[in-house]
This record gives C-alpha cells, structure tokens and sequence, in this order.
C-alpha cells in the first residue's frame, strides 16, 4: 500500500522564495517573445570527419525563459578516461527566444588534455544541468578526470565537477570537485567502499512539491560500481542547490540492482520519485516512497523492466539513455485534467530513430506500483528516422517542449563512440500525443 507523506509535512516546509536581500543588481534577461516554436537547430554541429565530435546533450531552462543547451566537445573522440590524458571541452549555447535563435557556441569549460598540471582539468564530459525555478542560479555536473569509470577504485576514480552560475548561464564559476563527499557515505555500507560512480548526463530534476530551506529540492542519478565490480543506481537529493549531496533512502538498499545503467529521476504528482534506469530493449523503472520527506528517508519497491514484452517503453538493438519526464494535460475527449510521463530513448534497431513515448496517467492508479506503470505506455513521437543515441528535455516557457538529441545528421560519424550533431527540436502536446492531450497549466 502507497504511504504518502505529503500531507502531513506541507505545513513544515517553508515557503518558496529563493530571493537573496545582498543580491546584486542585474540588467535583466530579456523575456521571451511569443513567436512561433523553431522547427529544428543544429546547436552543435559535427560537419566533417576529421571535425572534433560533440556527444551528451544537456539542456535547461532559466527563471526568465532562457534555454541553455550543453555538450561535450571530444578532442579525444570518446569517453573521459578511455584514451590517456584524453581532453573533452564543454561547450555551451544561450537561447532567449524558446529556440529560434541561438548565441554563439561558447567554451564553459576547456579541458587541457595531456597538458594539464593536475588531474581534475584533463577533461570534463557528461553534463547534466539544473536552472532554480526562482533565482538566477544555474547548477552543472560533469566527469571530469582521466579515468573510465570501469577503471575506477576507491581513490582513484573520476571526479565530479560542480559549476555554478548567477547570472542564467551567461557566466560560469570554476569547477569544484565534489566526489569525496558523496563516495564516503558508501564506505560504511554493505556495498562499499564503491569503486567508481558518475551522475547521469542530461537534466537534474528539481522538486515542484518539496521545499526544505531556501531551494526546492534537487534530485540526481547516480551509477554505481560496488567493491564486487556490480553495477547499481541510486538517487541522490539536495536542499542547497547542489552544495551538498546525500543519499536518498537507505544507502544498503540501490533504486536498481546488478541491471543498472545511466539512470534519470522524475516525480509524481504525489511526490513519489520514479528512477528510470538504461537497459538493452527498454528501461528500468522504480519508485520510492517518502516515510520523512525532510531527512529523506523512505523505502523503494522492486525495479521492473519496461519493453516490448510489457507494451512498454521499447528500444529495439540498443540500450543508450534518455530523458524522462512529467508534463501536466488535459485529455480532450473528455476534458478531464491528468498528467502524462514522457519517456525518450532510440527506437531503433539499433542506434537510430529517436522518438519520445507517453503514457496516461489519469490517476495513481496508474503509477500504483512499477509494474503498473512500467506496462502498456500509450503511444509514441518519432522525432528522426537518422541514426541518433543520447536525448535530454526540458520545459520552455512557452509551454512547449524543449527537445534536444544526438543525431547522425551529415552523415559524419566514424569514430569508436561516435559524434553527433546535437539537435534542438520544439513540441507542443498537441505534437507529442497526435492531439489526444492539450497541455494544463
């Protein structure tokens, strides 16, 4: 039986205003205009053979409408760690008219390769961004290092970068290295100490409904190498916009066990945290259920597949992450107010054909448990018939869907891992669902 603490916690939870008295004063952002959504834009471009490859899409929308959208630009033409001393940039791009336009492609940060004098700065790949729903300040993660993390130990493993900016991701901070802190909270358990872990690239997901301080609560997805090499997820949460971390849950208990890949969170309506975890054919999905929502405490349910064999979520050859996430709807054949899931990942076969599924959910019974949710998704969007792999999303202030995605575009991948060109596309819910749903403010 659900337990759902949110009722009896909201009176606890303070009030949402993220405001600070010693703020300095800024020119403000310019507002999005309601123009017509770009149809597509090649934000990052992979042209040539011989060019640099772009991989990993990130993409975030600020308080004021600005998208920023993020990549890894791979000197090294592949993993961090995979080629010695491998350097990979991030590159970013600003849009303040919901995609139409973009600035220049701009470096966030530029790894230093074999030239580097220490080991944070060889390279920084994988990126996932947040932008606080009341503030100017933008929150990024990334690998950084020169190490796989297959290779990893205990202390020796990839670092993770934390990026900060102010001003709506016109400026970044430094990196900082965060990874002791959250590694040491799995020294103690029954799977550590862990060799290595990374936090999934594309969105961290922050909470509409949980507010403990002066930020609405962060949520992360983390993959995992336990001491015996096995692989595991877990979701890690953050009352100070990413200034620390913890984990969700009990630490001996992982979202996803021994089949865990790249992962992304999302949150019901009621405030239960789903995890979707990569797997060849589909996804992994589980939920956790809050018993204390302010110390994070809670308990997760069983993991179970979602594919073909469930009316699932079904990536045909491939297994290659994707975005997950949760748009309010009206259904318009009757009218009645509910919400969808969205779920993105390659159709294929294979790396190819990148499309987003839906799924009704027009009351908690149909999220009641993750074998509930995990069966019979509604319907499907295929965005490109290319070869194409990673996809990320988030939520425009025109109330579209901002949708960005690898895509074998010019037709220029040759390298081991591959590189893309990083496509920007914009849907409504009309788009999404063939007109079955219109969106719900």
């Amino acid at each position: 039986m659900r337990i759902s603490m949110f009722g009896l916690v909201a009176m606890a939870l303070f009030a949402c205003s993220c405001t600070k008295s010693d703020a300095v004063a800024k020119e403000p952002e310019p507002e999005p205009q309601p123009t017509e959504p770009a149809a597509r834009f090649e934000v990052f471009q992979l042209l040539n053979p011989s060019d640099i490859p772009y991989r990993i899409p990130a993409l975030a929308v600020t308080k004021s409408g600005t998208l920023i959208a993020v990549a890894d630009y791979r000197h090294s033409g592949t993993d961090i760690g995979v080629t010695d001393k491998g350097r990979i940039d991030l590159h970013y791009r600003l849009s303040h008219d919901n995609g139409n336009t973009w600035s220049d492609v701009m470096p966030l940060i530029e790894g230093k390769g074999a030239a580097s004098p220490d080991f944070m700065n060889v390279g920084f790949g994988d990126p996932c961004i947040v932008a606080d729903c009341d503030s100017d300040r933008v929150l990024l993660l990334s690998c950084a290092g020169n190490v796989s993390f297959q290779n990893g130990t205990r202390y020796n493993h990839q670092n993770i970068a934390r990026f900060y900016s102010e001003d709506g991701g016109k400026t970044w901070s430094k990196p900082e290295d965060i990874a002791e802190s959250i590694y040491s909270q799995f020294d103690n358990s029954s799977y550590g100490p862990v060799r290595s872990m990374f936090v999934a690239s594309g969105r961290i997901m922050q909470s509409r409904k949980t507010k403990v301080g002066e930020y609405y609560r962060l949520y992360c997805a983390v993959l995992v190498r336990d001491r015996q090499a096995k692989h595991m997820n877990y979701i890690l949460f953050s009352d100070d916009f990413g200034g620390s971390w913890k984990v969700l849950g009990n630490i001996n208990t992982p979202a996803v066990y021994n089949t865990a890949d790249e992962p992304k969170v999302e949150e019901f309506p009621d405030g239960t945290i789903l995890i979707s975890s990569r797997y060849n054919g589909g996804r992994y999905y589980n939920f956790f259920m809050y018993t204390d929502v302010n110390s994070g405490a809670g308990v997760w349910e069983e993991a179970v597949f979602s594919g073909a064999t469930n009316g699932g979520v079904e990536s045909k050859d491939n297994s290659t992450n994707g975005e997950v996430m949760l748009i309010p709807v009206t259904r318009v054949a009757d009218g009645k107010p509910m919400h969808i899931m969205l779920q993105s990942l390659p159709l294929g076969p294979s790396r190819k054909s990148v499309g987003i599924y839906y799924k009704e959910l027009a009351s908690d019974e149909d999220y009641y448990t993750p074998a509930e949710f995990a069966q019979q998704w509604d319907g499907v969007k295929q965005v490109t018939s290319l070869n194409s792999a990673y996809s990320t999303m988030a939520w425009q202030k025109d109330n579209r869907l901002g949708f960005l995605y690898e895509e074998e575009t010019h037709g220029t991948s040759n390298l081991a891992y591959g590189g893309y060109t990083i496509v920007y596309e914009c849907f409504d819910v009309e788009d999404l669902t063939d007109g079955k749903y219109t969106y719900r403010k």
